[in-house]
């Protein structure tokens, strides 16, 4: 078996647990990204694609595969997704299994105002969101809705274009200035559906940050939800973490699974009120906290290429370990 992860970007210890997933199988792990970065050099090869809106993108990988003997393909990166998921039976056609949801499932997930829809749809709580500008101000005026607010991307990943306004002022600023970091980075991609409809503006919560994982197998049956309390962030993405047992959080993760029927893993970013947990968003692929599950024992990237051999279940690659502590480290390196 070989594996190609796409848009692997930094994430080096996926490349890595991937490798050591094969290892028994004298597979390789091949990875791609649009430009040259350390994660790249860890695979046991590597190229560099076309841009993922390029035309010649799909084509690319599809001939990348067929030349590299690729059997398994999983992207790491949001943009990714939806791209792959709606050529997924052309790379099926050449014999290459893309671990990837379902075109509506990536939809709902990369789309954070029909996220919010769908979580509100199946009474999952989450803060309170506007797409209009003036309804938002309205609720303010009304005080159905109170300062702080947050303003994001519609469409929006990571850390960018994301602010937290204290009043009207600062509120009408920052939503032109998120507009045009949208239209000035790869977020205008996504974004071109509806530019005019871009921007959130939603309730902010302030409060420890947490995380869960949500565990489904190849058939989008649920398998098991990781909890984990953020402690620190650096550029939206997880720097330090302690797993955790919560069961208000295994109850939202298990819902999340029959709702949504993703396929793997599915990131979840969750703030708390009261003892009562709120989703904020939703990505359907191994997130920035994935590092700290693995180390406190699961191995989704081992159970990843069990499934795509047949084999069922493992609940040694499932399970972690409560009151794991780990964190990120930054390790300069020379290209």
């Amino acid at each position: 078996m070989n594996i190609l992860l796409t848009s692997v970007g930094r994430r080096s210890y996926l490349v890595n647990y991937f490798k050591e997933a094969l290892k028994p199988l004298n597979g390789k792990v091949f990875a791609a990204n649009s430009i040259e970065t350390y994660a790249l050099q860890q695979a046991d090869a590597f190229t560099l694609t076309p841009q993922i809106y390029s035309a010649e993108y799909i084509d690319f990988l599809i001939d990348y595969c067929i030349k590299n003997k690729i059997t398994v393909l999983i992207s790491l990166f949001d943009i990714d997704l939806p791209i792959l998921a709606k050529n997924k039976q052309r790379f099926k056609d050449i014999g290459v299994d893309v671990i990837v949801s379902d075109p509506e499932v990536i939809d709902i997930c990369n789309d954070k105002w029909k996220t919010y829809q769908f979580l509100i749809q199946h009474n999952i709580n989450t803060p309170t969101t506007y797409i209009s500008l003036a309804e938002a101000v309205t609720a303010l005026n009304n005080t159905e809705l109170t300062y702080p607010v947050i303003i994001k991307p519609r469409w929006g990943m990571g850390s960018i274009g994301i602010y937290k306004a204290d009043n009207l002022e600062e509120l009408q600023v920052l939503y032109k200035k998120v507009r045009n970091e949208i239209e000035s980075s790869y977020l205008k991609f996504e974004s071109s559906a509806d530019i005019d409809q871009a921007i959130l503006i939603q309730q902010c919560i302030t409060s420890d940050e947490y995380g869960i994982e949500v565990v489904n197998d190849l058939q989008k049956n649920y398998v098991t939800t990781f909890c984990k309390k953020k402690l620190a962030m650096r550029s939206g993405e997880t720097d330090q973490a302690i797993t955790i047992k919560n069961d208000k959080l295994s109850v939202i993760g298990r819902a999340l699974s029959s709702a949504l029927g993703h396929s793997a893993i599915l990131d979840s970013d969750c703030l708390e009120i009261d003892g009562e947990f709120y989703v904020l968003e939703l990505n359907a692929r191994f997130g920035g906290q994935y590092p700290f599950s693995h180390l406190a024992g699961a191995n989704i990237p081992k159970q990843i290429v069990d499934w795509c051999l047949g084999l069922k279940t493992n609940h040694e690659f499932t399970s972690i370990t409560a009151n794991t502590l780990s964190s990120k480290d930054i390790k300069p390196v020379k290209l």
